[in-house]
């Protein structure tokens, strides 16, 4: 079954902007009248290059109504500044600060996720420098018609201009979306932990789990039968399990397990 993605990244963003140069230059993506960007070599995948902050672009449904997955191309930011190659599904179980509606989760594309991140390790020894490794779901876009993955590179200038991580973000992403498209055998949703959640990282890349929307610890007290019904159907492929760190729920474990108890999926705790 074949796909059509559309990556998109934005001027305003310096890695994006890299990112963007390596996809003209050694993908071939050449603009179109319409704005758009396309390559001859794949047909099935389109660039959009905005001025504006990636967080809020929840207007790209009209202008690519047949694409089956928005894939952000993105700088990253951290407090500790550790240079990273990142990704993660998106949304707010709180208030909207950066994008997005309050409480409102975006749709998650679990395969593409799972894939990229094996590629992304297969070819680790290409940035030894960088740490490999999901976040938790955050942030917008919210409200797009079709799943949002964001794909980032972090974590200061120096790494937003390294040409070497944006090759091989593209190398790694282009694997996966050049190939047959296929589904993950069992697809979860994700509950506690930190913000870069290293037991669920360490499950996408070791069993056969693809991972929803992540709810770490920070934003459980938020977390309500409205959100998690959220988590478990604004997903492209069928969630049937709940992945729970035990020990990373802090003060909102039993109302958190109790809620799981009543949502009808499996709970598996780790």
């Amino acid at each position: 079954m074949s796909a059509n993605y559309t990556l998109v990244c934005s001027t305003s963003d310096l890695a994006s902007s890299t990112i963007s140069r390596c996809l003209i230059d050694k993908y071939g993506f050449t603009k179109e009248d319409d704005g758009s960007f396309i390559a001859i070599n794949y047909p099935n995948i389109a660039l959009h290059i905005s001025e504006n902050n990636l967080l809020y672009l929840e207007n790209l449904d009209y202008k690519y109504p047949n694409t089956s997955c928005f894939i952000f191309l993105s700088q990253h930011k951290s407090q500790a500044n550790i240079p990273a190659l990142t990704c993660h599904s998106t949304g707010n179980f709180g208030k909207n600060v950066f994008g997005g509606k309050e409480k409102e989760l975006g749709i998650s594309y679990p395969w593409i996720q799972k894939q990229y991140l094996i590629e992304l390790n297969n070819q680790k020894d290409n940035v030894p420098f960088y740490d490999i490794i999901i976040e938790s779901t955050h942030h917008g876009p919210t409200s797009l018609e079709k799943p949002i993955l964001f794909i980032e590179i972090g974590s200061t200038e120096k790494q937003w201009t390294d040409e070497n991580a944006a090759n091989t973000v593209c190398s790694s992403l282009f694997k996966v979306i050049t190939k047959e498209h296929g589904v993950c055998n069992k697809v979860a949703i994700a509950i506690g932990g930190t913000h870069y959640p290293t037991k669920f990282n360490k499950l996408l890349l070791e069993s056969e789990y693809g991972l929803g929307a992540i709810a770490a610890k920070h934003d459980l007290p938020y977390v309500d039968n409205f959100l998690l019904e959220q988590m478990i159907h604004r997903n492209i492929e069928e969630v049937t399990y709940a992945l729970v760190d035990v020990k990373g729920l802090g003060k909102e474990k039993s109302r958190v397990l109790t809620l799981l108890e009543k949502c009808g999926i499996e709970v598996v705790k780790i």
